[in-house]
């Protein structure tokens, strides 16, 4: 717990640095500033410094304090050989980055520091974070194909890649919230899962616009699930708390509730075994999707029988 609340005020204290805020030679939060305005322990706050100091960002200047180090920490860090940074090694460091501490964590000189090199030799291999933040996830839904063979029938298949997609987004709790609806990232890896769908319900009677309709509709549903799990591994990183212990806290307030009888039928799922975790959500939501979309095929089948016996 102490070591993600430590980490995360070295990371805003970086940012303030990278943003400009702070300069060079300007002096950062003492150890007691930091104290107060993240309202943490003296051990922790110190422990924050040492991390900015170990990665070569600050420095302590006698008489003054703890200030930015003269170029940010680029150059007192043992360096990597810059020759030998790819654009793929940049790509993963960021998706480690992003995996541990969050997409608000990835900064280009978080990632700089931790490929060792100088934040500015990143710079020739993408533009900015934004093409970063794309390039991460081309790659992430590049990490495993649709099946192939693909299986049978419609179902099996968008059971496939919507079971993928809420694989990878377990796995990079980052993803699902840098995925957008309204304004799609049109990466080959993502336009794949599209293709995907809409040809799994050719041949159903839908016109183009219908199985299109049907592709995001999925696709939302999966990522509307999904965006539950960041925030949820930001609080257990941030309090140590689990989901289930922070329902256990809530169960004086809970009963308070139900107790004024005006919620009889809720009442009955209260002290009763229920299972809500994400996964099963998941499972029933997406059950009952594809059984939606099953029974509209058949009634367009039935449809297109009676147009054709006419």
């Amino acid at each position: 717990m102490t070591d993600a609340i430590y980490q995360r005020i070295a990371r805003e204290i970086r940012d303030r640095i990278e943003s400009g805020e702070l300069r060079p030679g300007d002096r950062v939060p003492s150890t007691r500033e930091i104290k107060v305005e993240w309202n943490v322990a003296m051990a922790t706050a110190t422990k924050a410094l040492f991390t900015l100091r170990t990665e070569g960002v600050v420095r302590s200047v006698a008489g003054v304090g703890t200030v930015v180090s003269s170029e940010g920490g680029d150059t007192a860090r043992p360096r990597a050989q810059e020759t030998d940074l790819t654009g793929e090694r940049l790509v993963l460091a960021a998706v480690r980055v992003a995996d541990a501490e969050g997409l608000d964590g990835v900064s280009m000189r978080r990632v700089a520091s931790q490929l060792g090199v100088a934040t500015m030799s990143l710079y020739r291999h993408v533009e900015n974070k934004d093409e970063l933040v794309l390039r991460m996830i081309d790659h992430v839904l590049r990490k495993e194909d649709l099946p192939d063979p693909a299986p049978e029938t419609w179902r099996e298949r968008l059971e496939a890649s919507a079971r993928l997609l809420w694989r990878l987004f377990q796995e990079h709790p980052w993803l699902a919230p840098a995925m957008s609806m309204t304004r799609p990232q049109l990466l080959p890896s993502a336009v794949a899962h599209t293709e995907w769908v809409l040809s799994a319900l050719e041949g159903k009677g839908l016109s183009l616009e219908e199985r299109m309709h049907a592709a995001v509709t999925v696709f939302g549903y999966v990522r509307g699930v999904a965006v539950n799990i960041e925030p949820e591994a930001e609080h257990r990183r941030h309090t140590g708390i689990t989901g289930d212990e922070w329902m256990d806290q809530q169960a004086p307030a809970l009963l308070d509730i139900v107790a004024t009888g005006r919620f009889p039928v809720f009442r009955q799922a209260v002290g009763t075994e229920l299972d809500m975790r994400l996964d099963t959500l998941f499972e029933f939501g997406l059950a009952r999707m594809l059984d939606g979309i099953g029974e509209w095929i058949s009634g367009r089948s039935m449809l297109t029988e009676r147009r054709t016996g006419m």
